[in-house]
């Protein structure tokens, strides 16, 4: 492979991460949004089936068909899908009853897990720029977890749960990124999130064990209804943008190194203040503004220094004679 098809590669998975955010973003924020409403497998269930149909539909087609369903790598699929799975339900649990900008930056802890595990599971080379910038990353997130003081709240270990879940899915893609297509992982998520959400609806769709007076628990155990006719393109946006959102960030990690993959998804956290603000009327305290810059300023750190590196690395390159 040529510096230059490396160069693109690398290129391409920024912006298939920028776009993940995006998507993701919108995910959290609906999901928070009907919370108060339907039952948060119900809710998982069909945000499933839309996402897989318009993996399907539209996705699979454009990357060469349904063959790319075949896999001879299901059990990792399937751990895979897993881990999206736990990170999935334990964030949206923590999300029912946390700010958005407060659940986003404890679970922001995961980039810096994808950075660890890149090195140690992955033997990715990370320079003591990069460490540094980590660092300061932690930093940012451990004010905003804000430890000792009056916002931290047991809810507030959820996202840090799901942290880890999603550091293992990304760790996972690398690993096989390099024989599977994204769709193809895409698909398998969907799948195990299905089976998983189906399964936990039979147990506990029928609302038994609800009744508390606990949003998150009741979030949990609300049994199931048939969802209002103007709750239906809020459902179809979740569905839509986690099929896009799995697809595009598959793609990232697949093209990218995760430990440089990771700091681009640090846009989260923006989006989530500023949709914190304008949908939930969640204003930033000063505290909020000091982590979100320290985080932010590490990942943008992150991305100037590959840039300088590149450069250099090019500018070593001998240039061909005509």
């Amino acid at each position: 492979m040529t510096f230059a098809t490396t160069q693109q590669k690398t290129s391409l998975g920024a912006i298939w991460a920028l776009f993940a955010v995006m998507c993701f973003s919108v995910n959290d924020v609906t999901i928070k949004f009907l919370s108060g409403d339907y039952a948060l497998h119900q809710i998982v269930l069909i945000r499933s089936f839309v996402g897989m149909a318009v993996l399907l539909a539209v996705i699979m087609p454009l990357e060469g068909g349904y063959h790319l369903i075949k896999t001879r790598r299901l059990g990792l699929h399937i751990i895979r899908g897993l881990c999206v799975v736990f990170a999935n339900m334990t964030f949206f649990l923590g999300l029912s009853v946390l700010p958005l900008a407060d659940a986003v930056a404890v679970f922001f802890i995961s980039p810096m897990i994808i950075t660890t595990l890149s090195v140690l599971v992955l033997k990715e080379k990370v320079g003591l720029f990069r460490w540094g910038a980590v660092i300061v990353g932690m930093l940012g997130v451990l004010v905003m977890f804000r430890p000792g003081g009056e916002s931290f709240r047991l809810a507030l270990l959820l996202p840090f749960a799901a942290a880890f879940g999603y550091a293992f899915l990304h760790i996972l893609t690398r690993f096989i990124g390099g024989t599977e297509r994204a769709s193809t992982m895409a698909f398998y998520i969907q799948f195990v999130f299905i089976i998983v959400s189906g399964l936990i609806g039979l147990m506990l769709g029928d609302g038994k064990f609800a009744g508390g007076d606990e949003p998150m628990l009741e979030f949990l155990f609300r049994s199931w209804v048939w969802p209002a006719v103007s709750d239906y393109p809020l459902l179809g946006l979740i569905g839509a943008t986690s099929a896009m959102g799995g697809y595009f960030i598959s793609q990232a990690y697949r093209l990218s190194e995760a430990s440089l993959i990771a700091p681009m998804e640090y846009g989260a956290l923006v989006a989530a203040i500023f949709f914190g603000v304008v949908v939930f009327g969640e204003w930033p305290d000063f505290v909020s503004w000091f982590g979100i810059v320290l985080i932010a300023g590490a990942g943008l750190c992150v991305i100037w220094r590959e840039s300088v590196l590149n450069k250099r690395q090019r500018a070593a390159l001998p240039r061909s004679k005509h």
